[in-house]
């Protein structure tokens, strides 16, 4: 339906409704905002207009042109009734990490909820068919890493997919999982209850509208998604046939940090992180060897600014103690310094000196000086 002539949609009615257009993929949808800017914009095109993007049928073009408003509101109303929220690109809402990627997801399904701490994230991806190995070593990976203030991102599989997001759950960290199918209809269907505790402590995502049910080469596009969100992936197993090296194939073209954990050298079920390591990849044996890799890290501090992380376990401190944190470096700074960059009333930046050293984030030096550990 073209809007030349009416009131064109708002926003996200207008990319629910290209997102509900059938053999609208993510890159034909990635050529269209990059040639057209929005998705009103796009609607609002002739059949002429759109056949000049490359890659795109005479039988798409007609799809978009009739694209049902009726349908995309009655798709809106219904996310709401069962709780899933619908993220668009250009929203502050929408992962930060995930809009630096090429192709990413114009509109994102969500049943949970996203926080900023989600900005520091890392994904854990390996093979279905693990040994008890790799399931005991994803889990103890997850739980370290949400113990140092990340969060697990994964792709609710079986295998170490599910490992890794119980690890993260059993260690009362925050996980991510990221459906290759619908976030209303569960697959693998006896993830139902996994999925429950997930979007309890993190979030379901899915670029697929809800009623999706699986397809063989739906899985490797969503493992962008994956990567996209991550600061870095780790591979715990992984035969050289595995799915799993698609998102290492798309974390490496992201610019993201590749990990693998070595497993038995006779073992088939890690060749493909063997392969990995051979070619460069890092090895990895615990999370201090990931957060040896990363490295101070940059996070959202507020919607219009960002800050340095220099270790994960500082995303836990609240606005104040980081303020004052990073006004402290690895050098001696006095006190009275920190209240003067702070503008904070001295009693305060006393009293959460004293909670950042006894936590030790912070070290009191003579002469009324303090350092960053």
């Amino acid at each position: 339906m073209s809007f030349d002539s009416a009131i064109p949609p708002e926003p996200l009615v207008a990319a629910t409704m290209l997102s509900r257009v059938n053999g609208l993929g993510p890159r034909l949808m990635a050529a269209l905002l990059d040639e057209f800017g929005t998705a009103t914009n796009v609607l609002q095109q002739s059949r002429e207009s759109l056949l000049r993007v490359s890659g795109l049928g005479p039988a798409v073009s007609q799809r978009i042109l009739a694209a049902s408003l009726a349908e995309a509101e009655a798709y809106l109303q219904h996310c709401e009734r069962i709780g899933v929220t619908l993220l668009q690109s250009e929203s502050t809402e929408y992962p930060e990490p995930l809009k630096s990627i090429p192709d990413a997801p114009p509109l994102l399904h969500c049943r949970g909820a996203l926080t900023s701490q989600d900005a520091l994230a890392i994904g854990i991806v390996g093979s279905r068919r693990c040994s008890p190995y790799g399931i005991r070593n994803a889990g103890r990976l997850a739980g370290s890493l949400v113990r140092a203030g990340f969060t697990v991102v994964s792709g609710l599989a079986r295998g170490i997919d599910a490992a890794a997001h119980r690890g993260a759950l059993n260690a009362g960290g925050r996980t991510i999982a990221v459906l290759a199918t619908g976030v209303e209809k569960i697959y693998p269907p006896e993830h139902d209850e996994l999925a429950s505790q997930i979007i309890d402590q993190g979030a379901l995502l899915s670029e697929s509208p809800l009623d999706q049910k699986p397809r063989r080469g739906m899985f490797p596009q969503r493992n962008r998604i994956i990567s996209g969100l991550s600061q870095g992936v780790i591979v715990v197993e992984a035969t050289r046939r595995s799915g799993a090296l698609h998102t290492v194939r798309h974390a490496m073209e992201q610019g993201r940090e590749v990990f693998a954990l070595p497993g038995p050298v006779d073992s088939l079920s890690s060749e493909g992180c063997h392969d990995l390591i051979r070619d460069g990849v890092t090895l990895i044996r615990n999370v201090e060897d990931v957060l040896e890799q990363l490295g101070p890290l940059t996070t959202p501090a507020r919607p219009d600014a960002e800050r340095t992380v220099h270790h994960p376990r500082e995303m836990v401190l609240n606005p104040r103690e980081s303020e004052i944190l990073n006004a402290i470096t690895s050098e001696p700074t006095p006190v009275d310094e920190v209240v003067r960059a702070t503008q904070l009333d001295p009693s305060r930046v006393l009293s959460t000196l004293t909670v950042l050293e006894m936590r030790r984030f912070i070290r009191r030096l003579p002469g009324n000086m303090v350092v960053r550990t």
